[in-house]
């Protein structure tokens, strides 16, 4: 049985902060799309943590634009947001691709200018290959989870050990196209 491309990401990391800004520039993305809880921060940190401050500062420097996506409504989303200094967009529905698709429109965003970086297959991988985003898995910040993320990971977790036995999970150290 092989995997569905669908669920395969462009590029791996074990953290949203060991990937240097460059290998966004190199690859021509000028907009990072950032899922929030437990890539930026866990779900239970309500303000952006220093390291994920200097991680904004850093991969603004490089220009690029930095937009938080999360499948969270309102407040949390939207303060974590303003106290980081980066645009969001709330209820993006990950892992349906029509609202990422209908975000890039309005934005005037070229898929191939975007990278979404995100800690789930079922939702973030789903969503950005659907709307033709490369995107980056990584693993999530904290075992600490909601009930929903939870239950998400049963399908998730398989099929991060099948990818990585098939050699379907490229480092993303080892990209350079």
């Amino acid at each position: 049985m092989h995997m569905r491309k669908r669920v395969i990401p462009f590029a791996y990391a074990q953290s949203i902060f060991e990937i240097e800004p460059v290998f966004y520039v190199r690859l021509g993305v000028k907009h990072l799309l950032v899922d929030l809880d437990n890539t930026l921060d866990p779900y239970t940190v309500d303000e952006p943590t220093e390291r994920t401050k200097r991680w904004a500062q850093a991969v603004e420097t490089a220009g690029l634009d930095i937009t938080i996506l999360s499948n969270n409504t309102g407040k949390r989303v939207s303060r974590y947001a303003k106290l980081l200094g980066v645009n969001f967009q709330g209820m993006m529905k990950k892992p349906f691709s029509g609202p990422l698709k209908r975000y890039l429109k309005d934005k005037g965003i070229a898929p191939s200018e975007a990278m979404l970086v995100g800690d789930q297959i079922q939702t973030d991988v789903k969503a950005a290959n659907g709307a033709g985003v490369r995107v980056v898995l990584t693993e999530p910040l904290d075992p600490h989870e909601p009930p929903w993320t939870k239950f998400n990971r049963l399908f998730d977790k398989p099929k991060r050990k099948k990818m990585k036995k098939q050699g379907l999970l490229r480092n993303w150290e080892d990209i350079h196209e």
